[in-house]
């Protein structure tokens, strides 16, 4: 899975604009959990969406407050494990732990 690492507020506010044309989703992982790197294997092994959603990758350990951004700009409860998918600058599903499956975002696109 090609992943665009988000490390910077202005991707934010790229990825925002770009969701206005092609649906985007940010996947928030911890690196120091082992629910969140089980889910996102299980996520990255189940994927098949390559060039009809943007991906992208947050390490939110190493990018906490861009992490919280994330939370106030699309008004979600931050999670971790996280997905979001955003389309047309909004939050149109998100989901965390658990919960996260690649198979659900056909529904999105």
């Amino acid at each position: 899975m090609k992943w665009i690492e988000l490390t910077r507020q202005e991707q934010l506010e790229e990825l925002t604009a770009m969701s206005k044309t092609q649906p985007v989703l940010i996947f928030k992982h911890s690196t120091r959990c082992i629910i969140s790197k089980m889910a996102l294997k299980n996520f990255e092994s189940e994927f098949d969406l390559e060039g009809k959603i943007i991906p992208y990758f947050l390490d939110l350990i190493a990018n906490r407050a861009l992490s919280n951004a994330i939370a106030d700009d699309f008004n979600v409860q931050h999670q971790s494990p996280q997905l979001l998918v955003i389309k047309n600058a909004e939050v149109v599903y998100h989901e965390s732990h658990e919960g996260i499956d690649a198979s659900i975002l056909k529904e999105y696109i």
